[in-house]
């Protein structure tokens, strides 16, 4: 019989759990079912489909008081008294038929690139990049006059699926369809090893909706992220679990 609590569920519901308990385990810190990746490499945590008080107190230990927690694809409820610091509606979109291919202008980016890709990342904001992030998958990036101007790459895995992310572009160079053409070379790639590529965005980015859609992704569905502070102080006996 299937535990409610971990009952299976489409690998893509909870894709940071996939990860860190697939592809990604080498990675992976773990306190009883919780999981978050290596703090330099990336900041989400992953609960298990169905939280219970044990799971958000092995969060809280894990993160520790005042820190915050970072969550992906999370749409529950969290604990009385955990401060909400910051909550995104997303969406998440999967190839339904990308011409992917590979691109001749694209450079493999490793770690000797990160503080150009740090740089890149600070300009454009595309969304958490951290000093290990290069780490979760192959990254290209295309450079003119040997300065990197966009770049796009690999972060969560769940088995058989591989995220999109990190795509950017520097404001002098927009509109030359650089992000696409990375997209699509990165899509190659991930094809190439047999799995099928996706992404997230937040759900007020129409334009880059409109990008990805006319690329050949479509919506799976709407998602949500968040992060919540641990308290501070915890009263003795006092349970962090959600009501």
């Amino acid at each position: 019989m299937n535990d409610a609590r971990t009952a299976a569920t489409h690998p893509l519901d909870n894709p940071a759990l996939g990860s860190l308990t697939g592809p990604h385990a080498h990675f992976a810190e773990r306190r009883g079912r919780v999981l978050r990746y290596a703090v330099d490499v990336s900041p989400w945590l992953a609960l298990p489909d169905v939280p219970d008080a044990d799971d958000w107190a092995d969060l809280a230990a894990l993160v520790g008081p005042g820190g915050e927690a970072p969550l992906a694809g999370f749409n529950g409820s969290t604990p009385d008294g955990w401060e909400l610091t910051f909550s995104i509606d997303g969406v998440q979109l999967v190839d339904a038929g990308l011409a992917a291919a590979p691109d001749a202008e694209a450079v493999r980016l490793g770690s000797a690139d990160v503080p150009e890709m740090l740089d890149l990342v600070e300009r454009t904001r595309p969304g958490p990049f951290l000093a290990r992030t290069v780490e979760l998958g192959t990254y290209l990036g295309i450079r003119r006059g040997g300065v990197l101007i966009a770049m796009a790459g690999e972060r969560l895995h769940p088995p058989g699926w591989t995220e999109i992310s990190a795509v950017c572009t520097d404001p002098d160079f927009r509109g030359q369809g650089l992000a696409s053409r990375l997209i699509l070379a990165v899509a190659h790639g991930i094809r190439e090893r047999g799995e099928t590529p996706f992404l997230h965005t937040a759900a007020e980015n129409t334009g880059a909706i409109r990008l990805y859609e006319s690329l050949g992704f479509e919506l799976r569905r709407t998602t949500r992220f968040l992060a919540a502070r641990v308290p501070e102080h915890l009263a003795d006996g006092q349970t962090v679990g959600a009501r």
